[in-house]
C-alpha cells in the first residue's frame, strides 16, 4: 500500500501591540514570505472576524462618548473614546463583551485550522482586549486566566513592545497617558500569556526577528498555493 502523506501541522501566530507599534506592517511582511515560500494561510482580522456587537461598539464610542471616527494619520489625527474609556459601567460591559468575543475567537480559529492552511495568522488576539484591563488588580488578574483558558493559546503569541511617544506620533488616535497604561498592561499580560516580546528596534530588525521565529521554529511542508 503506498504511504499516506503527512499530515501538516496548521500553525496559529498572532500579533499584539498597543495602537501604533506596527503589526500591520508586520503582518504584511510574513504574509509576503509565506506566500514566495508557497505557504498557505488565512488571516483573521479580531474586528471584522471576530468581534461581536462592532455596530453596537462604535456608535458607544461616536455618539454617546463623542470619540472621533477614523483612522488617526500624522497629518490627521484624532481623538478615539472606546476602549480608553474607563468608567465602571463600561469596564463591566467589557467584560461581558470580552467573553463573547473569547468564545467567538474560539469558533473562527477552529474554522480556519480546519481549512488545510499552514498558518493561521491573527490581526490582534484576546490579548489586545485584556489589556484594556487593570490587571494590576487581582480580580481583573483572575477574569484574564479565564479568557485566557477559552481562547486557544497561540503557538507564537507575538507582542510587539514600542515607546507610547513614538506609537501615538504615527498612529494619534489615543493619548500617551493611556498608552503607557495600556502598554504596562501588555507586558504583564505577555507573562501571564507567555507572549513572545519584539522589543522596540527598527523595522528591518523587528521584521527579521519575527520571520526567524516564526519560520524557524515553526516548520511546515510547502503548500500548493495561497489562501487567505
Amino acid at each position: 500500500m503506498p504511504a499516506k502523506p503527512e499530515k501538516r501541522s496548521c500553525k496559529l501566530i498572532s500579533f499584539s501591540g498597543i495602537d501604533g507599534a506596527g503589526k500591520g506592517t508586520q503582518i504584511e511582511s510574513l504574509c509576503a514570505r509565506l506566500t514566495s515560500a508557497g505557504l498557505r494561510f488565512q488571516l483573521i482580522a479580531f474586528w471584522d472576524d471576530v468581534a461581536r456587537l462592532t455596530r453596537l461598539r462604535e456608535v458607544t464610542g461616536h455618539k454617546i462618548f463623542k470619540g472621533d471616527k477614523g483612522i488617526g494619520t500624522p497629518a490627521a489625527p484624532i481623538n478615539r473614546r472606546d476602549k480608553n474609556v474607563q468608567s465602571l459601567p463600561m469596564s463591566a460591559v467589557r467584560l461581558g463583551l470580552y467573553f463573547i468575543d473569547a468564545v467567538s475567537l474560539r469558533a473562527a480559529v477552529n474554522r480556519a485550522r480546519r481549512s488545510g492552511v499552514d498558518f493561521v495568522i491573527c490581526d490582534r488576539y484576546a490579548y489586545d482586549e485584556l489589556a484594556n484591563l487593570k490587571l494590576h488588580r487581582p480580580a481583573a488578574r483572575a477574569y484574564a486566566r479565564m479568557i485566557l483558558k477559552i481562547a486557544p493559546r497561540p503557538d507564537i503569541g507575538f507582542l510587539l513592545d514600542a515607546d507610547p511617544i513614538q506609537a501615538r506620533a504615527r498612529k494619534p488616535e489615543y493619548p500617551v497617558d493611556f498608552l503607557e497604561k495600556n502598554r504596562a498592561a501588555y507586558l504583564t499580560l505577555s507573562e501571564m500569556a507567555g507572549m513572545t516580546v519584539i522589543a522596540p528596534m527598527s523595522i528591518a530588525d523587528a521584521t527579521r526577528k519575527v520571520q526567524e521565529r516564526a519560520l524557524s521554529d515553526l516548520p511546515v511542508a510547502p503548500a500548493a498555493s495561497r489562501s487567505n
